[in-house]
C-alpha cells in the first residue's frame, strides 16, 4: 500500500474510463510504476475501513479520475465554477428535482442511477445511443460536479455508486479550509510540476485541466508559475528542441540511466499532452477507439512499449478472457527503437498477460513488427 500511495503521489491522478478491451484505465498505471500488483489494493485504497480512512476518491480532476482525498478541498474552485455554469451547456439536470434526488441518496446511499431511475425518471429516450442518460443521472451527476454527491465506488457492472461526502470522506478533509482560487491554482500547478519533472506552461495547465487563458478575474496559470519560480520549487529551463518556455521541478532528478520496459495505457500521463509527448520523444500518438475500424491506423486499443528512455514500438492489445489469451492485434516498431525491441516487448507481453491472469500471448500478422514478435516468442 506504501507503494501505491507513493505512486499516485508521483502520478496526481489515475484516469478512470470504462473501456474494457484489456483492463481499466485507472489499474494500468500503477502497473506500468510497480509492475504485476494486486489490484485489491486500489479496491482498499477506494474504501473506508477500520482506522484505515480512504485514500482515493473520484472527481474530475483531469477528466474523470481518482485522486488523493486530500485534493477535495482544492477542487472545490472547480465545484463552485460549474454550480455558477448551472443552466449553460452540458447541464441538462431538472433542478426541480435536486432535492428530492439528494435526499434519497442521503437515505439510501450508496446507490447507482439506475436504483432511482422508478422514482425521478421517465422513459428514457433511444436516441443518441450512449448519451441517452435518464433524468436521475443528469441530476446525480450534476450534484457530483458541484460537490452535493460524491463517488463512494464502482458496482461489478462498473456503475457509478453515490452517496452523500459525509460518508465517503474523512472528516478532516470535509472540514479542510477551502484556498481561494488563486491558492488552489498555485497547488495544483505545484503537483502538475511535480509529476512532470520538467514542463511548460501548456503542460502544467493540462494535467488539472487549468485554464491557459483564464475567465476575467480568473486566477491564472503562469501566476501560479511565477509563485512557484519565486519560492524556488520550479527553476526556469530550456529544453533542447522547445521553442516553448520550461520549467524544473526542483525534486526532479536525472538519472544516469533509464532501465524502464513497460506497457503504457492509452490513458497513461506519459501521453496525456500529445505535444509534449511529441516533443519529447518523437512519438505522435493518437486514440483511435472512435475511429472507424477501416480508418484505423494502427489499431483499436494501442498501448505504447517503454523501452529505456524511448518509446520504442505500440501494440494493440485484447484480452481474450474466455480463451484466457492476451491477443496482439497488431505490433508497430517505432523509428530509432533500440536492438532487442521485439525480444524485450515479448517479454513485457508475457509479464503483462500473467498480470491479468491470461495463459497464452497469440500475435497475430498486423504491423512491421508482427514477425519479429512472433519469431521472438519462438526463441524464448
Amino acid at each position: 500500500m506504501r507503494t501505491l500511495e507513493r505512486t499516485v503521489g508521483r502520478t496526481g491522478v489515475l484516469q478512470v474510463d470504462s473501456v474494457n478491451v484489456l483492463q481499466r484505465a485507472h489499474f494500468m498505471p500503477l502497473y506500468s510504476r510497480m509492475g504485476p500488483y494486486d489490484v485489491s489494493l486500489l479496491a482498499r485504497a477506494q474504501s473506508a475501513r477500520a482506522r484505515q480512512p480512504r485514500r482515493l476518491v473520484e472527481y474530475w480532476a483531469h477528466v474523470q479520475a481518482l485522486m488523493p482525498v486530500d485534493l477535495w478541498p482544492v477542487m472545490r474552485h472547480r465545484m463552485d465554477s460549474y454550480r455558477a455554469q448551472r443552466g449553460k451547456w452540458g447541464f441538462t439536470a431538472d433542478p426541480m428535482l435536486e432535492p428530492a434526488v439528494l435526499a434519497a441518496v442521503r437515505e439510501r446511499g450508496p446507490v447507482t442511477a439506475r436504483d432511482l431511475d422508478t422514482d425521478f425518471s421517465g422513459p428514457r429516450i433511444r436516441e443518441h445511443w450512449g448519451w441517452n442518460w435518464s433524468d436521475a443521472r443528469k441530476v446525480l451527476d450534476y450534484l457530483f460536479l458541484v460537490g452535493e454527491v460524491a463517488i463512494a465506488g464502482r458496482s461489478p457492472q462498473f456503475e457509478v455508486l453515490y452517496d452523500v461526502p459525509e460518508r465517503v470522506l474523512p472528516a478532516e478533509v470535509l472540514a479542510a479550509p477551502t484556498p481561494t482560487p488563486e491558492e488552489a491554482a498555485v497547488e495544483l500547478v505545484r503537483r502538475a510540476a511535480r509529476s512532470h519533472g520538467v514542463a511548460s506552461a501548456a503542460c502544467l495547465a493540462d494535467y488539472y485541466r487549468l485554464r491557459l487563458q483564464p475567465a476575467p478575474g480568473g486566477p491564472s496559470v503562469q501566476d501560479a508559475i511565477d509563485v512557484l519560480v519565486g519560492s524556488g520549487e520550479l527553476e526556469p529551463v530550456r529544453v533542447e528542441g522547445w521553442r516553448r518556455a520550461a520549467y524544473l521541478h526542483r525534486d526532479a532528478r536525472l538519472p544516469r540511466s533509464v532501465g524502464a520496459r513497460t506497457l503504457l495505457s492509452p490513458f497513461d500521463p506519459v501521453v496525456w499532452e500529445r505535444s509534449r509527448t511529441e516533443a519529447l520523444f518523437d512519438f505522435r500518438y493518437r486514440i483511435e477507439i472512435y475511429v472507424p475500424a477501416e480508418k484505423r491506423v494502427h489499431g483499436y486499443y494501442v498501448l505504447p512499449f517503454l523501452l529505456g528512455d524511448r518509446i520504442a514500438a505500440r501494440v494493440d492489445l485484447k484480452a481474450d478472457r474466455a480463451e484466457r489469451r492476451l491477443l496482439v492485434r497488431a505490433a508497430h516498431l517505432e523509428p530509432g527503437a533500440p536492438d532487442g525491441t521485439p525480444e524485450q516487448l515479448w517479454a513485457e507481453l508475457h509479464r503483462l498477460a500473467g498480470w491479468l491472469g491470461l495463459d497464452q500471448v497469440l500475435v497475430e500478422p498486423r504491423g512491421d513488427l508482427a514477425p519479429a514478435l512472433s519469431a521472438a516468442s519462438v526463441r524464448r
